[in-house]
């Protein structure tokens, strides 16, 4: 994030005619410390500088948000399904990553290279989904910014979008660089 100046900040909160104390409603701070960032009498900690700029950034409608760039259309397998029937819906979907879902709610996901980790066994294919899935799973809520799933996929290849305990969506490395 490129630090803003306290002239920068003054100048994008006029422009979006937004008064200090909208702003500091916003982002969660009080007024006072707004004016004060804004007239150059304090630096903020890096934290209040971020959740300043996002309300910014929220106010010109340029936060990019996971319900934005997630796909609704979840295709999942459950954990009490065969291997080979995950496999096969792999391939006719053309993924190589299935979430394991049960009741709505996420418990796992499972990819080729967890199945060809698993190869191991006599016959891998009939195995449950629950024997050879990671049970480790990114979830985000609806809301969760760009920056925040940017931050999730650089340690996991799929995250999952959950609101109230039930899955609403998957964003993959692929659904943000379409985005971009």
């Amino acid at each position: 994030m490129e630090l803003p100046t306290p002239q920068d900040l003054r100048q994008r909160r006029t422009e979006l005619d937004l008064t200090q104390s909208r702003l500091a409603e916003m982002a969660g701070v009080s007024q006072p410390l707004i004016a004060r960032i804004e007239g150059g009498d304090v630096d903020p900690r890096l934290s209040t500088l971020r959740r300043i700029v996002n309300a910014l950034e929220e106010a010109e409608g340029s936060v990019v948000r996971a319900v934005d760039l997630m796909n609704e259309n979840v295709v999942s397998v459950a954990p009490d399904d065969s291997v080979r029937f995950a496999r096969d819906v792999m391939l006719d979907e053309g993924f190589s990553q299935l979430p394991v879902i049960r009741d709505g709610r996420p418990v796992g996901i499972i990819s080729n290279s967890d199945i060809r980790h698993a190869q191991e066994e006599d016959d891998v294919g009939t195995l449950p989904v629950a024997d050879v899935m990671r049970e480790s799973v990114t979830t985000v809520e609806p809301s969760a910014t760009l920056e925040e799933i940017d931050a999730a996929l650089d340690h996991h290849s799929a995250v999952l979008v959950v609101e109230s305990g039930e899955t609403t969506g998957i964003v993959t490395e692929a659904d943000v660089a379409a985005h971009l």
